[in-house]
């Protein structure tokens, strides 16, 4: 008898529609998460409850209306063709799954299909190629909690991330590759944020400002976003042949004071007003195209480029389901085997 092998796959999730009830159900469970606001739990029950959700959820679900398809969400839709596009490469004792860390189709939901089928072992894959606990972290403690209260528990093998994965970094460098590098006056690595104090969390001295975070990974601090985050845009750098001083690394969708700079926004207003007419626009911590790629970058930033003076804001298209991709989450599932 073939032992069977549940292919876990989480991305963050997506509210059901663009309509304000369903990004308002939304927006709270997704900033309710402590490892998102890591905060005192009334403090962000406060926070959450009473300011950010019934101020944001319309203006929010505006921006969801125009990222929307004919498919639904983007995220959702490309991470059900990549769910396809692996299961025909694995074997008849290996099943795909996928799952949302918020709403639908949930972890709980996913997870239950998962027990019911019976598999010897779980390969959980969070779908965020740089740890931060505000991500992966959460999924894997979600996805840890809900199985520790089944009566049996499979072998279980979690991919904490894949920054430096070659299929992934691969397929960064063939869609840059599309572009004539020549034609932009620089080109920006633009990360999601994180609140330094996160960051912090990683380090006994909780100080990432003290472990060469910029420039190396090592023992200390592999598991920091932000050095992960600098040594993924190395190595995409690397494939492109770009020179340092043409490239900056820099954070986008901060939510108030206190997070990692660079901020993505600020560098796009400083380039403009020093005359760059051109940039190019890598987002890497996102496996498949999105809010924060195809509006905040390709809409938000291009007007804020044209403001200062600038002309083209061009975004990189991410991963998305592309082979490159493909072959990196079948190379994850083969090393967990």
């Amino acid at each position: 008898m073939k032992k069977k092998t549940a292919i876990l796959l989480v991305n963050l999730g997506s509210p059901d529609s663009p309509a304000p009830g369903d990004v308002y159900r939304y927006l709270t469970e997704f900033l309710n998460d402590p490892r998102v606001i890591d905060i005192p739990w009334l403090g962000r029950k406060l926070l959450v409850n009473g300011i950010i959700v019934p101020f944001r959820h319309r203006k929010s679900a505006a921006v969801y209306k125009k990222l929307w398809t004919e498919n639904g969400s983007p995220l959702i839709h490309s991470g059900k063709e990549v769910a396809k596009l692996l299961q025909a490469r694995l074997a008849d004792n290996e099943k795909v799954f996928l799952a949302m860390r918020y709403q639908n189709p949930s972890m709980d939901s996913v997870l239950k299909e998962i027990q019911d089928w019976n598999p010897d072992k779980i390969i959980l894959i969070p779908l965020f190629p740089q740890y931060a606990s505000a991500s992966g972290g959460s999924v894997i403690d979600k996805a840890l909690k809900i199985i520790s209260k089944w009566w049996v528990i499979p072998e279980i093998r979690v991919v904490s991330q894949f920054f430096d994965q070659p299929d992934y970094i691969r397929g960064f460098v063939e869609n840059g590759k599309q572009f004539n590098l020549a034609e932009y006056d620089h080109v920006l690595f633009s990360y999601h944020g994180l609140p330094e104090r996160q960051v912090d969390k990683v380090y006994e001295d909780r100080a990432c400002r003290n472990h060469s975070c910029e420039h190396e990974i090592n023992e200390e601090n592999k598991f920091c976003y932000k050095a992960t985050c600098y040594a993924t845009t190395r190595l995409i750098a690397e494939g492109l042949g770009l020179e340092e001083s043409y490239y900056t690394v820099c954070f986008q969708s901060r939510l108030g004071k206190g997070w990692i700079e660079p901020f993505s926004d600020v560098v796009i207003e400083e380039l403009a007003k020093k005359g760059a007419k051109k940039l190019l626009v890598f987002s890497p911590a996102f496996v498949a195209d999105c809010l924060e790629t195809t509006i905040e970058i390709g809409e938000e930033y291009q007007e804020l480029f044209e403001e200062h003076g600038g002309e083209k804001v061009q975004l990189v298209p991410s991963l998305n389901e592309g082979k490159a991709f493909v072959d990196c989450l079948e190379r994850l599932v083969r090393e967990n085997r």
